[in-house]
């Protein structure tokens, strides 16, 4: 039985829920190559100090949740890398004490009594493949690989005692339901379940969002459903659709808008739209948004303002 239930508490004590802004993109800024099938991850290798940097500014801009660095952090993906299984699991698992000593940090710093949340990032499948099939979910696998792939990762975030486990980034119906199989096997945890779309009907895979939406209703672990690394243009849309197919909470964490190239990881900037958080938060808010950041490309300085905007 699940015994911890951070968000719905949260969700008590403050109307919205604050989640972190990209990570990625801010070692990028401080001088990190993330042009590497490990992404993030190889800082967990190379400068992990950076990571527990990123963490504290999201706390101090305002976030009340932060994501690990494990979004792209696999035993398989860091077998490729000549990484042994018992290390890859103490990376994952250092992933969690990183955003934990931020957190303590930030805590001891401002003599503050506040409650922070740490959440494991369980990137999909796509995210190994390292070539933006998070945003297409083209990718098979059979159940039981799903499950293969990621109940390494997971059980090593559960051992580090992250509050909620944040299966972002998702595109493929089928890893979805595998990824519920594997979580039930853990029923102490909570998790959020934050999709990527091809449409505002429609899973990047196709599949209705409707039956996926239904399907995940169903499952009393999953405390809240949405969507991340979405253009800023396209949440509306995805949060009136989402909005009449589920009571559960709502998360929202977009990119900046910006379009990503999987051949050379880099963010290009789309000038067709002029969507902001300043001038799209509100119609979020309206639409039942309750946990709400940013993803790729997004910075300390949106967090701040997203802070900003909710209080006013």
């Amino acid at each position: 039985m699940i015994t911890n239930h951070p968000i719905s508490t949260l969700l008590k004590q403050k109307k919205h829920i604050i989640i972190d802004g990209a990570l990625a993109s801010e070692l990028q800024h401080r001088g990190c190559d993330l042009n590497d099938s490990l992404w993030s991850a190889k800082v967990l290798i190379e400068k992990p100090e950076l990571i527990r940097q990123v963490h504290y500014d999201y706390f101090k801009a305002g976030a009340d949740c932060a994501i690990t660095a494990s979004y792209q952090a696999s035993p398989l993906g860091f077998e490729k890398k000549g990484i042994t299984f018992e290390e890859s699991i103490k990376l994952i698992k250092t992933s969690v004490e990183l955003a934990q000593q931020a957190k303590l940090q930030y805590l001891n710093e401002t003599n503050r009594n506040k409650t922070l949340l740490i959440a494991g990032s369980v990137g999909p499948y796509g995210a190994y493949l390292a070539n933006g099939s998070e945003y297409t979910g083209d990718y098979q696998l059979t159940e039981s690989e799903f499950i293969v792939f990621h109940r390494d990762r997971i059980q090593a975030l559960i051992e580090a005692k992250v509050d909620i486990l944040a299966c972002e980034t998702l595109p493929s119906f089928a890893e979805i339901k595998a990824l519920v199989k594997l979580i039930q096997q853990f029923p102490t945890i909570n998790a959020w379940f934050s999709l990527t779309l091809k449409d505002a009907q429609h899973l990047s895979d196709g599949s209705p969002l409707s039956q996926v939406i239904d399907y995940l209703n169903n499952i009393e672990q999953i405390v809240s459903i949405g969507v991340n690394c979405i253009a800023l243009e396209n949440v509306t849309p995805a949060l009136e659709v989402l909005n009449k197919l589920t009571s559960k909470p709502l998360i929202v964490y977009p990119n900046s808008g910006e379009q990503y190239n999987p051949i050379t990881k880099q963010w290009h900037k789309n000038h067709q739209h002029n969507c902001t958080f300043s001038n799209q938060l509100p119609t979020w808010v309206k639409l039942g948004a309750k946990l709400i950041g940013g993803c790729c490309q997004t910075t300390p300085n949106d967090i701040e303002e997203i802070v900003r905007l909710l209080k006013s």
